[in-house]
């Protein structure tokens, strides 16, 4: 993506956040977007497709501390925040453009925007251009000065592609081989990626031209359902089945794990259907963390009770008449 992409996109409104947000907020932003406007919930919908990509493009960009940090300057240069003072101006002196006319033959009394290298008398500079000028893309000044300017080959342009991954090599990492342009390309997945996540392959895009470095390979990731196990960040979720007198009375379970083992969970006397408990470090083991198994009980209720069971649920039923699970249901309803 260039430098004048990033000009004329909004990427903090195209995910609903502050310039200032935390990357914290911008993650949560973007899993809400995501989920939105994932195309399996908009089959057949283009522009849900499309507003779908654009999320995922404004969050590699924000999500990235070095790419937000440039994307943020140069944002702030279109609007008119780069701006200098210097000289015998002071604080009234030479804006932004006007050192670059001057620096490109506009003299000092040239119009704004004149004079600058393939823009013609009065056209603005591209802002791909003004990046090379002061080392974006490995361009810089050469010589000290404007004298010995010799802008360094732009790197190879970056290329996208998209790949789906079984909800479990997503969760503890894989290596897929893609063909990208052409080109068997291997890539190691690491632990943890999540559905929509675009991850960035330095080195792996087209060639530069004059030897120039490669560009980058952007690969988009979608991640399958797993009809048991879910993720959220770093921690694994699972909602497991306990029959009511388990729920009532208490007991341990045999909780299964991502890698094929189990975990011993206790369940306290009168737990809840719908109740949460956690295990620490029993999630996915990423770079950054290890996260928690998160277990949702889930009371189990027979559909079909004859004889002595159904007897039994009576005589309970009897013996605790006394109890309104729904007492003062109503009043909350009505406050």
């Amino acid at each position: 993506m260039s430098g004048q992409d990033w000009l004329d996109k909004d990427f903090y409104a195209v995910l609903g956040v502050s310039k200032d947000a935390s990357a914290q907020e911008i993650k949560k932003a973007y899993r809400t977007k995501a989920r939105k406007y994932h195309p399996d919930r908009h089959p057949d919908d283009p522009k849900a497709e499309e507003t779908f990509k654009e999320i995922g493009e404004a969050y590699s960009v924000l999500n990235d501390p070095e790419q937000r940090e440039q994307y943020d300057a140069i944002r702030a240069m279109g609007s008119g925040g780069a701006r200098f003072s210097a000289g015998q101006g002071g604080p009234g002196g030479a804006g932004f453009e006007d050192i670059f006319s001057s620096m490109f033959g506009g003299g000092a009394g040239a119009p704004r925007g004149g004079g600058f290298p393939g823009g013609g008398g009065g056209a603005n500079p591209d802002i791909d251009d003004l990046l090379k000028m002061f080392g974006g893309q490995g361009g810089g000044f050469g010589g000290g000065g404007p004298a010995g300017f010799q802008p360094a080959p732009a790197k190879g342009q970056d290329i996208s592609a998209r790949t789906r991954l079984p909800f479990r090599d997503a969760a503890l990492g894989t290596e897929v081989r893609l063909t990208v342009d052409g080109k068997a390309v291997t890539v190691r997945i690491p632990a943890g990626v999540h559905d929509g996540q675009r991850i960035r392959l330095r080195g792996k895009g087209r060639p530069g031209p004059g030897g120039a470095p490669a560009g980058d390979l952007l690969l988009t990731l979608d991640v399958d359902e797993h009809p048991v196990w879910s993720v959220d960040g770093a921690n694994l979720r699972i909602t497991v089945p306990v029959s009511f007198d388990e729920a009532v009375l208490g007991t341990t379970l045999s909780v299964p794990l991502l890698d094929g083992g189990t975990v011993s969970v206790k369940i306290p006397a009168g737990t809840p259907s719908g109740r949460t408990l956690r295990v620490r470090g029993k999630g996915l083991v990423t770079k950054k963390t290890t996260g928690d198994l998160h277990v949702t009980v889930e009371v189990a209720v027979p559909t079909h009770v004859e004889g002595a069971a159904r007897k039994a649920v009576e005589d309970l039923r009897d013996a605790l008449a006394d109890e309104d699970p729904r007492a003062g249901l109503a009043a909350a309803a009505a406050g």
